[in-house]
């Protein structure tokens, strides 16, 4: 399980695990919280008043100061997997629906034809289309592309990064994604 960890003004800045959580805690790091309890960390006691230290750590959590790295200048990293979540596991050919070890990565201009590896370029496809493509353009081989390549907005970026979303992380995550995009389907 994964923390949401923000900047104070809301903005994402990564996923971290309880432990990392908890010393943001620790530290007096955080400047506020959202969603459900996700821990309940209980530490040491108090040599004076016998109780004992207590940490509940939520699943969104807001920390104090200015982020090391503004998420606006990060670039969306490209993977298989984040390709195939961003194209529903849908084919961009033949529109039918796959298991993620029957897809490929599908560059529109072929990377034989001077295509590049980016977002903008390439399209989740199943297997039988992508051998039926081979190195031509959807053009060449008369296979009109059924949608659009795109690059991720900052927030899709976060959902296409971790598989085990909470309910209340991925509400919040939602409430920020471009109207436009296919995670909302």
């Amino acid at each position: 399980m994964k923390v949401l960890k923000l900047s104070a003004q809301g903005l994402p800045q990564a996923w971290i695990s309880l432990e990392q959580a908890v010393l943001h805690y620790a530290a007096d790091e955080v400047r506020w919280e959202s969603g459900a309890q996700v821990a309940l960390f209980r530490g040491g006691h108090n040599a004076v008043t016998g109780a004992q230290s207590v940490i509940a750590v939520n699943s969104i959590i807001g920390t104090k100061g200015v982020p090391d790295i503004n998420p606006f200048n990060l670039k969306s990293s490209l993977t298989n997997a984040k390709l195939f979540a961003r194209d529903r596991n849908v084919c961009a050919y033949c529109g039918g629906h796959f298991d993620e070890q029957d897809l490929t990565r599908e560059h529109i201009v072929p990377l034989a034809q001077r295509g590049r590896d980016h977002w903008m370029n390439v399209v989740t496809a199943c297997r039988a289309c992508n051998h039926r493509k081979g190195a031509r353009t959807p053009e060449q081989a008369r296979m009109p592309l059924l949608y659009a390549p795109y690059v991720p907005s900052l927030w899709e970026d976060f959902i296409l990064r971790n598989r085990r979303i909470l309910a209340d992380q991925m509400e919040f995550l939602l409430a920020h994604v471009p109207r436009s995009s296919r995670l909302l389907v």
